[in-house]
């Protein structure tokens, strides 16, 4: 299977040396979006809820430029600096996925790229 590479403009560009996402066969691996702006760059102004709203709209678009949707989603993982954000987080992923949500695994870090408060990653498949 050969592997493709996904770049879109309506999600902010890679901040290192990876790809949005990478799509091989009907599998989509989707690099860990964090709350920037993709025509500015800039982080999400707010809290943890801007941050994350930003965050998985940043998700979403990196998918559908791969051809697929929250609805292929087969695995998050969710980085937060703060453990203690785990309700709030969790209130707003649900209103992205609303049925069928996928598995998923959430974790607190020391720090993440940027200063931001949240990071999320996803698998999808689009068999």
């Amino acid at each position: 299977m050969s592997k493709q590479v996904i770049a879109t403009s309506r999600a902010p560009a890679a901040v290192g040396p990876y790809s949005q996402a990478v799509r091989v066969g009907e599998w989509v691996f989707v690099s860990g979006q964090i709350p920037l702006h993709p025509g500015t760059g800039d982080v999400a102004i707010g809290g943890i809820e801007e941050q994350t709203r930003q965050a998985l709209d940043n998700l979403r678009s990196v998918l559908k430029a791969a051809g697929a949707s929250l609805r292929e989603v087969v695995k998050t993982t969710i980085y937060l600096v703060d453990l203690a954000d785990f309700t709030s987080v969790n209130q707003i992923y649900a209103s992205y996925f609303e049925v069928d949500p996928p598995a998923r695994a959430t974790m607190q870090v020391a720090a993440l790229p940027k200063g931001v408060f949240v990071e999320v990653d996803a698998i999808a498949h689009l068999g």
